[in-house]
Parts: C-alpha cells; sequence; structure tokens
C-alpha cells in the first residue's frame, strides 16, 4: 500500500509477507517519471565538494542532451546514478593496480607473475558473488519500482546464504591447494611460490567479497549507488593503506598485500550489515532500505529466481575468470617480461572498464524500475540511451589513456629499461580500442540483466572470449608473434558487443522480465 504526504510516497511494509521487519526508507523515497527515485543520496555538503567525475559524467550526458542523442532528464538521473559506482570502481581499481605496483617495487618482476597468477583465482570471488548480487539486483530493482517491500528482504537474505554457501568451499580449496593452482599456469618456481603465498591469505576474504557485492548491489537496486560508493570506495583506501603498512612497513611483501585485501573486505561486510540492519550509519547517512536480519532466509521461489537470473551471471563473470587461466599460460610462452607486460596491461584495462560499472548498473537499475511499474516504453529508451552515453565516456577515457600510456605503465616498474614497458604500452593501446566496445557490450547487458534474459550475455561472452580471443593468442604463441595478444583484445570485447546489442534490439527481454515482476506467480 502506499500513503502520500507533501507529495512524498510512503511505502508501507507488508512485515508478514517478508518474514522480517522489513521497509523502504519512507521520508526518503519519492516518486518519479519511470520508477522511484532517491532524491538525497549525496548529502548537502558534500555535494558541494569538487567531484570531477561527476561533473566528468554529467557534462557527458549534457553534451549528448543538447545534439538530441540522449534525453536530458534521462542522461541526468543515469549520470547520478552511475558516477558513485564508477569512482567505486576506479577506487577498487586503482588498489588492484597500486597493490601490483607496490608488490613489483618491493619484490620485483617475479612478485608481479605471481599476484598476476592469483589473480584469476581470486577473480572466482566475483564471478560468485557477482552471479548471486545480479539477482539481488533484479529483485530488489523490480521491487522498488513497483513500490512493495514484500519479497525485499527475504532477496537480500537469501543471497547472502547463498553466497556463503558458494564461496567458503573457495576459501577452503586455496587454503589447502595454493600451489598446486598456481603451478597449473608455470613452472617457473619463485613466481609460483610469490603466487601460493598470496593466493593462500587472500582466499579467507572470498565470503566477504560476495557479501560485499551482494550489499552493494542491494542499495543500487533501491536507487542509492551513493552509500554503495562511499562504503566499497572507503574499503578500497583502507586497503590501500593497510597493504602499503605491510608490505613496506613490515616487509611482509605479497602476504601483506593479500592481508590488507582481507580486513578490508571485512571492514566494509560489517558496514553493510550494520547499515542496512540498522537503516543508515553514522556519518555515512540513512539507507534507502532496512532489513531484518532476523527474517526468513529461505525461500523456494524467491532462491530459484536468485539462481534463474544470477547463474548466467556467474557463468559470464567465470568466462572472463576462467579465460584467465588458460590466456596467462599462453602469455608464459613468451617469457616472463611479456607475462608482466600483460598483468600491468590488464590492470589498466581495469582502470578504463571502471565507466562500465556505473552504466551497467544504472541500466539494470531504472531498467528495472521502470519494468517494475509496468512501464516498458521507458525501460526501453533508458536502455537504448545508456549504451549510447556510455559509448562516449568510454571513448574520452580511451582517449586520455593512449596519450600517456608510457607513463602510466612506468609507474608499475622500479627499472626504466625493463623490457616489460613496450610491450605493456602496446598492449595498452590495443586495449584503448578494445575497450570502447566493452562499453556496447556491459551497457546493452545491463537491460537483459534487469529483466531476467541474462543467458544471451552468458553465451555472447563464451563465444568471445573462448571462441575467439583466446584461438587467436593461442595461434600467436605458436607462430611468435606477440600481435596476436592485440587482436586478442579487440576479439573479446567485439564479439559479445554485437550480439547482446542485437538481443537488446529485438525487445524479447521485456517478455522475459514478466515473469520476475511483482506479482508474477511462481509458474509464470
Amino acid at each position: 500500500m502506499v500513503e502520500t504526504t507533501h507529495g512524498a510516497s510512503k511505502r508501507v511494509p507488508n512485515e508478514e509477507a517478508t518474514g522480517g521487519n522489513d521497509r523502504f526508507d519512507t521520508h526518503k523515497t519519492v516518486e518519479s517519471k519511470g520508477g522511484v527515485s532517491n532524491r538525497n543520496r549525496c548529502p548537502s555538503d558534500v555535494s558541494r565538494l569538487p567531484n570531477p567525475i561527476r561533473r566528468s559524467i554529467v557534462v557527458i550526458g549534457l553534451v549528448l542532451a543538447h545534439f538530441g542523442v540522449v534525453d536530458r532528464e534521462r542522461a541526468v538521473r543515469t549520470a547520478e546514478l552511475a558516477w558513485p559506482r564508477i569512482v567505486t570502481g576506479i577506487a577498487r581499481m586503482s588498489k588492484n593496480a597500486v597493490d601490483v605496483a607496490m608488490v613489483g617495487i618491493a619484490s620485483g618482476t617475479a612478485a608481479i607473475t605471481g599476484v598476476g597468477f592469483a589473480g584469476p583465482y581470486w577473480g572466482v570471488a566475483f564471478a560468485l558473488g557477482g552471479g548471486v548480487a545480479a539477482g539481488t539486483l533484479a529483485l530488489v530493482s523490480q521491487r522498488y519500482g513497483a513500490g512493495r517491500s514484500d519479497g525485499l528482504g527475504l532477496a537480500v537474505r537469501s543471497s547472502s546464504l547463498l553466497v556463503l554457501l558458494a564461496s567458503l568451499p573457495v576459501t577452503a580449496a586455496f587454503w589447502l591447494f595454493s600451489t598446486q593452482f598456481i603451478a597449473v599456469l608455470t613452472d617457473n618456481a619463485e613466481a609460483v611460490e610469490l603466487g601460493a603465498r598470496y593466493l593462500r591469505l587472500v582466499g579467507i576474504g572470498v565470503p566477504f567479497a560476495g557479501l560485499n557485492l551482494v550489499g552493494s548491489r542491494t542499495l543500487v537496486g533501491a536507487d542509492d549507488a551513493y552509500i554503495a560508493m562511499l562504503l566499497r570506495s572507503g574499503g578500497a583506501v583502507v586497503n590501500v593503506v593497510l597493504s602499503a603498512t605491510l608490505i613496506f612497513g613490515l616487509g611482509m611483501g605479497v602476504e601483506g598485500a593479500a592481508v590488507g585485501t582481507v580486513l578490508s573486505n571485512v571492514v566494509v561486510t560489517a558496514a553493510f550489515v550494520l547499515g542496512l540492519a540498522r537503516g543508515g550509519l553514522p556519518v555515512v547517512g540513512e539507507f534507502p532500505i532496512r532489513i531484518d536480519p532476523f527474517g526468513r532466509y529461505v525461500d523456494r521461489d524467491t532462491v530459484s529466481d536468485i539462481v534463474s537470473i544470477g547463474l548466467p551471471v556467474f557463468g559470464r563473470s567465470l568466462v572472463w575468470t576462467v579465460a584467465e587461466f588458460p590466456m596467462l599460460a599462453i602469455v608464459d610462452g613468451f617469457g616472463e617480461n611479456v607475462v608482466a607486460a600483460f598483468v600491468i596491461a590488464r590492470r589498466i584495462w581495469g582502470l578504463m572498464n571502471t565507466p562500465g560499472w556505473g552504466f551497467g548498473l544504472a541500466s539494470s537499475s531504472l531498467v528495472g524500475q521502470s519494468l517494475g511499474g509496468d512501464d516498458e516504453d521507458t525501460a526501453e529508451a533508458y536502455g537504448r540511451e545508456i549504451v549510447r552515453f556510455a559509448v562516449a565516456t568510454y571513448v574520452v577515457s580511451a582517449v586520455l589513456v593512449a596519450v600517456f600510456a608510457e607513463s602510466i605503465v612506468r609507474l608499475f616498474v622500479n627499472d626504466p629499461s625493463s623490457p616489460a614497458i613496450p610491450v605493456a604500452v602496446s598492449l595498452v593501446y590495443a586495449a584503448c580500442l578494445a575497450v570502447v566496445m566493452q562499453g556496447v557490450s556491459g551497457a546493452a547487458a545491463g537491460p537483459l540483466d534487469a529483466s531476467g534474459d541474462t543467458r544471451v550475455p552468458f553465451y555472447s561472452q563464451l563465444l568471445g572470449m573462448f571462441g575467439c580471443s583466446i584461438p587467436i593468442a593461442y595461434l600467436g604463441a605458436q607462430t611468435g608473434h606477440i600481435e596476436a595478444l592485440y587482436v586478442a583484445f579487440l576479439a573479446e570485447t567485439t564479439v559479445p558487443a554485437a550480439i547482446n546489442y542485437y538481443r537488446f534490439t529485438t525487445g524479447k527481454w521485456k517478455q522475459v522480465s514478466q515473469k520476475y515482476r511483482p506479482g508474477a506467480s511462481a509458474g509464470d
């Protein structure tokens, strides 16, 4: 039921249906075209601070609106929801890049290589957590858009339980078999030792990383990416400080980087749990929703929805992660310096890809809210325009990185004459071209994820990586042509971009969404 006071809509929760005292933060929620908008995401004192990321994203949107490429109102709303997530991405990817740089400075190229080989295994955490969190986002955003709190808390609690059940065995495996996992990828004894030491410890943080994703997607689905940004970006800052202290202050090397990652994820998880349970945190502010931690955790239909939506997303993320194993093994054939260059280029690629973090989730949230309100035309408009918005932003990002490519690469090595530098620079140039197509792929996947039509993005990523990118890299390794690695970069994004955008244009995702909308029966 909805009550209106002074123009604001108040959500009255159905506690019996949710199995707990779950509710919207009623005084912060107002009606908006195409869904519900949380107008108070950014406190006034914080909004007055210089914010170049927000300003840049808004300016790009306004320029596009000026030329009629996107609608001005939708561009502004997209920017306001996307920029906090982009900041989060920059903070977290910067943290990853800084970790690699600090490890390299402290322990040399072999340490970079070892951490690079451990990276795909840590990526399993995000594949697991990201898959479950995609289901969380779809269910939360559609209920939020429909103004219905019933089932919202149950979706969050079920997601948290699923993350723990899936990730704890991974932690155990990393602890017990870290050396064997790294040895699968290389016969470089020093890299195996350093990578195994890193993986064994960082694996403890896998469950916490997954829970962080569920908490973040819950807030984004409720139209509040700002608080999610504060918590996760703050965690990245804590991570860098801890890692620097442990690596340089205590001389712990790769183990210091791992411990810093684990501790920072624990801190962020605690913040999400307390904030969602209390409806807010001191300094951070009030959350848009409150979740009762003592409500029901298991409901067959809810778990089924989360799994059916999240499993293909998990598969899509896993494609990226699993693909790194054969790719690193292939690159290892070119020698240690090329492996180091590849790891550096991938870290820089991760930074360039951060706009996708914002636009993909903004698209999922805004499209999901519109679908929850049965406004399919607005949902399609958001999806189409966010693709254009994302591509324009990626072009700006790619040009800036290309101009300063060599200077950026040199930040990762302690030897200015290292043979890894020119290789890494060339790979960065290839990444600058490929990342523009990643803008199309990620933004077009947003509406598909929001609707529950998550299989097509999974298959497109599978084809791009295993059908094109890896075979191209393998042929290059067999023939001694390192240029194949540049082409492989392009293939892994161009194929998914074409398929995902085509699927979006068919409109079939709207039909798929009907069985996940509030009020849909389990048999729909």
